[in-house]
């Protein structure tokens, strides 16, 4: 939003967050970077419907998301810097638990559902049941860590005004 201040003479503009980057993170940039493997397995299961879909869409679907959980996980953490004196640290712990949890989930899941050798609707429905489930817990775990954060900055805030008080007490 943006609007001018006459005072000043100048334009003042105010962004506001519209995503949550916890939803965000586990939508839009999940499809955007699985979006070539669905595509692909899509693709070679129209190719001929009645036939037994080939191993190449959910290998590489698979192989994508161990790829994106590790590798980059790894290389992120190690891209971040830092060294032995410098720790690093999950800002967001009960987010993080929560995506770690329902990703080793999700790879148990898919398990169950290929056990037998088939995949059927219900189970291609509770896998999108899942993820809604992932996406809300998620965005709760986000937003109850959020108002924690906050309380915690309005208690200090009322730590400081106290013992500013006190210093201008103890100087009167």
């Amino acid at each position: 939003m943006e609007y001018w201040d006459k005072e000043k003479s100048t334009m003042i503009v105010i962004e506001r967050q519209i995503w949550n980057a916890t939803v965000a993170n586990l939508t839009l940039m999940a499809l955007g970077s699985s979006a070539p493997e669905i595509l692909l397995s899509v693709i070679s299961t129209l190719k001929d419907i009645t036939a037994i879909p080939p191993e190449l869409g959910p290998s590489t679907i698979v192989g994508s998301a161990a790829f994106n959980l590790l590798v980059i996980s790894g290389v992120s953490i190690i891209a971040v810097g830092g060294d032995d004196d410098h720790v690093k640290i999950i800002d967001d712990v009960w987010v993080f638990g929560v995506t770690a949890i329902l990703s080793l989930w999700a790879y148990i899941w898919m398990y169950i559902c290929i056990e037998d050798g088939k995949v059927n609707v219900t189970e291609g429905v509770m896998t999108c049941v899942f993820f809604v489930a992932l996406i809300v817990i998620s965005y709760t775990a986000d937003r109850v860590n959020s108002y924690r954060v906050q309380q915690r900055r309005t208690q200090e805030e009322r730590d400081e005004a106290d013992r500013s008080e006190e210093i201008k007490l103890k100087k009167d």
